[in-house]
């Protein structure tokens, strides 16, 4: 008979919180890891009593619970670091996927850390690299390297800011998206994009019962909502980089094409937006307007 090894769960110190990851979807993405952790804390600390309790149930699991959200979270940050410093072992979990990505948590990891807890990271499903593992052919040329922005910003100049990033970078990007603006995101990316035949990977209800995976050129998006697909649930977008062949070749004279942006940003330290604008309107690089406004954009951006 073979003998049965026992897993190798780590180390399992007190005074520790153990920042676990949960099911985004599908109950048995919980990892053996998690539920034991789960199982064996003095108290799980969590996004939403309601929700963590149905996931606990599944798994035979009672702990003690306590709310920590982002609208109590420093509150909620000093409950548990008392509980640390008596000895405690406590775990954070969010609604769905790993915490502090695009969910709360970081506030909470921050103020144990400076109180010189120990955090310990018990990793597990996330939507971003759910997607990013599924990316095809939209990682071939970027092994597989991503930026995540998370929910793009509702302000247009913001907003703009970040599509223009993504249009920019040569990586793969990924964005979460709610159903309410999931349409005007994939417009708003088609209207951005400059190279019409980048891969876009939406993927919806990742890991549930109707996930749905779609594989699109940004010059197909128009049609694909033309055909009205179903837009509800949570959404996450991969979006391919820009291709490295487009970088800037010197034609026959030796010339290298204008880069309006790069452009924009070497003269920012010297012009104003007025004067910038006016120089690209003479020489013919793009109305006096665009070039206004690429200047201000510039201007803003992180340096």
């Amino acid at each position: 008979m073979t003998e049965t090894k026992q897993l190798d769960l780590q180390d399992f110190p007190v005074a520790c919180l153990y920042v676990v990851s949960t099911p985004i979807g599908n109950l048995f993405d919980l990892t053996y890891r998690a539920t034991h952790i789960l199982s064996n804390v003095d108290g799980i600390a969590c996004e939403d009593k309601r929700h963590t309790t149905s996931l606990l149930k599944a798994f035979n699991i009672q702990r003690p619970l306590l709310a920590l959200h982002e609208h109590n979270e420093m509150e909620a940050s000093q409950t548990i670091a008392s509980h640390l410093a008596a000895g405690q072992r406590w775990a954070y979990v969010c609604d769905a996927g790993t915490p502090g990505i695009s969910d709360p948590g970081a506030r909470l990891v921050s103020t144990l850390i400076r109180g010189g807890y120990r955090v310990i990271p018990i990793p597990g499903v996330s939507a971003v690299t759910t997607l990013a593992s599924v990316g095809g052919a939209a990682n071939l040329q970027t092994d597989g390297r991503f930026q995540f922005l998370g929910f793009l910003p509702n302000k247009t100049k913001d907003r703009d800011l970040s599509l223009q990033k993504i249009n920019a970078f040569s990586f793969n990007t990924i964005v979460y998206e709610s159903p309410v603006r999931i349409q005007k995101t994939l417009e708003d990316l088609y209207a951005a994009l400059e190279d019409k035949n980048r891969m876009v990977v939406i993927g919806r209800e990742l890991t549930k019962k109707f996930e749905t995976i779609t594989y699109l050129k940004v010059r197909e998006i128009p049609t694909w909502l033309f055909g009205k697909p179903e837009l509800r649930g949570e959404f996450s977008i991969l979006i391919e980089g820009r291709p490295l062949s487009e970088s800037p070749e010197p034609n026959s004279v030796g010339e290298v094409p204008i880069n309006p942006q790069l452009l924009a940003s070497l003269l920012n330290p010297y012009l104003g937006s007025k004067d910038i604008s006016e120089i690209f309107a003479k020489a013919g690089i793009m109305t006096k307007k665009n070039a206004y406004q690429l200047a201000i954009n510039n201007k803003t951006l992180p340096s």
